[in-house]
């Protein structure tokens, strides 16, 4: 538990929910915070943050494990939707159908860059194989998310402009990355000496996004339909759907061998979900509407769900790391040179 902390930033985001349903009239959208225009010009800048941090020669450095990546792809991609497609009739059952299209987008989104990472280290796992995996996800869910999203609105009978979002998604994504990566040569030193300023700056975008979708939906009455039955459920469902896409990634690793270090960069990064990601993205896709929060409450619930189990999990492999070298230090200590009585009386 020593190692285990409380990320701040979920902190913030339950204060930020809760100051939009208490007053939710300054972040609606065109509301006197102007929120929604501050979210919409902050998804530019935090993806321009992305490109000036994001190394390619970090990206190289097992860029050879291809079995390792396809795995961890895979389950970011194909897994995740695949679950909560088998659980959609029983989401459907006990959820609106607002936030089953969250639970599909939750598993439709790129993994995770920063915690995958951290948490892979904090276990000892193959770090390179995180950062490269985690790196790449961000860029191909550019583009594979909108297409899943689409093909899910279409077979449930609802409507995507795929075209139009995916034109939106270059222009606020894949050119603030490019320019991101144009200025880093000159930028990426300042970035650095000043981490914590941008990495604050990356949030509260973030935070603005989250408060002008909860005073919308609350202003136009969308949580005022639902008990707190909901939010139970809710629980039930993200929290079964890491542990089965875990478990699943588990056995996976298990039939294919992959060594200590590769299976905990499978496992860590495989089974999480970008909330840095995923809440820009979802404004782009799904635009200012009042059932927004809907849609993006499992995704936030995700992110604080996995950086628990995830922590805990990490934190469990160390300890058992540390007693296991304890143990063979011990045995070789035992194994060493007979102490000088016994070698006299031989």
């Amino acid at each position: 538990m020593s190692r285990f902390k409380l990320d701040p930033f979920v902190i913030a985001l339950a204060l930020t929910v809760l100051a939009a349903l208490v007053w939710p009239v300054p972040g609606v959208t065109d509301g006197p915070l102007h929120a929604d225009k501050a979210a919409s010009y902050g998804v530019a800048f935090i993806f321009i943050l992305y490109g000036l941090s994001l190394a390619p020669d970090q990206l190289w450095k097992s860029v050879g494990r291809w079995r390792v990546h396809l795995v961890v792809q895979c389950a970011t991609f194909v897994l995740f939707p695949v679950v909560v497609l088998a659980a959609h009739p029983l989401l459907l059952r006990v959820m609106p159908p607002e936030m089953v299209t969250g639970f599909f987008f939750l598993a439709a989104l790129p993994s995770t860059v920063s915690s995958s990472v951290a948490m892979t280290s904090l276990a000892r796992g193959n770090v390179p194989v995180a950062i490269f995996n985690a790196s790449i996800s961000s860029l191909i869910g550019v583009f594979i998310t909108p297409l899943l999203m689409a093909w899910y609105m279409h077979a449930t009978g609802g409507q995507l402009d795929l075209e139009g979002v995916i034109i939106k998604l270059v222009l606020l994504v894949m050119l603030p990355v490019g320019i991101g990566q144009m200025l880093r040569p000159v930028a990426a030193s300042f970035i650095a000496r000043h981490k914590r300023a941008a990495r604050i700056a990356d949030r509260a975008v973030i935070l603005m996004i989250v408060y002008n979708s909860f005073c919308d939906s609350v202003a136009g009455g969308v949580w005022s339909r639902h008990d707190t039955s909901l939010i139970i459920e809710m629980v039930v469902g993200v929290v079964a759907l890491f542990f089965v896409v875990y478990g699943l990634l588990s056995v996976i690793c298990r039939i294919i061998g992959f060594n200590y270090g590769d299976r905990i960069a499978v496992l860590f990064c495989g089974s999480k979900k970008s909330l840095a990601t995923g809440l820009p993205m979802a404004s782009v896709i799904f635009g200012a509407q009042a059932e927004l929060s809907l849609i993006i409450a499992p995704v936030m619930l995700f992110h604080f769900i996995q950086l628990v189990l995830v922590s805990f999990i990490a934190s469990h492999n160390v300890g058992r790391l540390e007693r296991a070298e304890a143990q063979a230090r011990a045995q070789a200590a035992g194994d060493g040179p007979l102490p000088e009585p016994r070698h006299a009386t031989k």
